[in-house]
């Protein structure tokens, strides 16, 4: 294990290996568009892709992530009863985020989902395309072009049975804080009929922060939360939907902090904390955001 993870932060360290563009954004405008090649992930998702994913994610990712960060998962007897597909969506505050959830989702679920990874990251270089498709079933989503390259093939899985993993916030918070969220999920749901499964995650930016190669030393706690689906109501549009959304990942943070008792007062008075955090200059907002979570899960129900 120690051996597969030095080669893999070697790999993580030499993030610009192959095509990734070495070109400022201020200069992109005037460089030659290059060939658009496609990556094909259908194969991943192939019973027998299927089947390899689940050996990876059991026997390879799993314990390689327990080992890295010690993990708390709640509430994933609310998947009980519920038919799919869904589309699993959280706040993203780290690479972690993908992993925590492919590998906490029941047997039954993690065999028929997929992940929609940025193409201009994940799809780079040869060998993480291969790498995001086997492991995550991942397809790519062109954040440059607003996703709507990836429309039509989340449309066609969702289509066959497959549930979604997404990130509303389009990229990775810079500081701890959940972004605005994008309202590309809430539309997908409308159109093609779904509900979305909130899914908070706390402690993945302590462990893994934007701009750092690997996880921090000392297996750094990690809680995830996962919600009851919510549905679009009829008539409702996405903006509204994509607040509802945005509000369900706000309730479980809460209830992370707190008990699910406090949470659920809060968020009947209409009182839970932003999800986007406090306002402010940017150094507070990172040093609110990087605050250590505590290594004791706070699951009291009443208090």
């Amino acid at each position: 294990m120690a051996g597969i993870r030095d080669e893999l932060k070697t790999m993580a360290e030499g993030f610009r290996w192959g095509r990734r563009p070495m070109v400022p954004r201020s200069a992109e405008p005037f460089t030659p568009e290059r060939e658009d090649h496609l990556f094909p992930t259908d194969w991943a998702r192939t019973e027998v892709g299927t089947a390899a994913r689940q050996v990876i994610l059991k026997t390879v990712i799993g314990p390689m992530l327990r080992n890295e960060v010690t993990m708390r998962v709640h509430g994933r007897e609310k998947l009980d009863g519920v038919a799919g597909p869904l589309i699993f969506y959280s706040n993203h505050t780290s690479h972690l985020d993908a992993t925590i959830i492919m590998t906490s989702l029941p047997d039954r679920w993690q065999s028929k989902t997929a992940v929609g990874a940025a193409r201009d990251y994940f799809f780079d270089v040869w060998w993480r395309q291969a790498f995001t498709a086997l492991v995550y079933g991942g397809f790519p989503i062109d954040r440059a072009k607003g996703g709507r390259g990836a429309v039509t093939k989340a449309r066609e899985l969702l289509d066959d049975g497959w549930s979604l993993v997404v990130f509303p916030e389009g990229a990775r918070s810079p500081d701890g804080h959940a972004q605005r969220f994008r309202h590309g999920t809430s539309r997908l749901c409308i159109e093609a009929g779904v509900g979305a499964l909130p899914i908070a995650i706390r402690g993945a930016y302590q462990a893994w922060p934007k701009g750092t190669n690997w996880p921090k030393p000392g297996r750094p706690p990690v809680s995830v939360r996962y919600g009851d689906p919510v549905y679009p109501n009829e008539g409702e549009t996405h903006q509204a939907f994509s607040v509802r959304m945005s509000q369900a990942v706000a309730v479980l943070l809460d209830e992370d902090k707190t008990t699910w008792w406090e949470s659920l007062r809060r968020a009947e008075r209409g009182a839970t904390p932003a999800i986007v955090g406090p306002q402010g200059p940017e150094w507070r907002r990172k040093w609110d955001g990087s605050r250590p979570v505590p290594r004791r899960s706070p699951d009291r129900t009443w208090g």
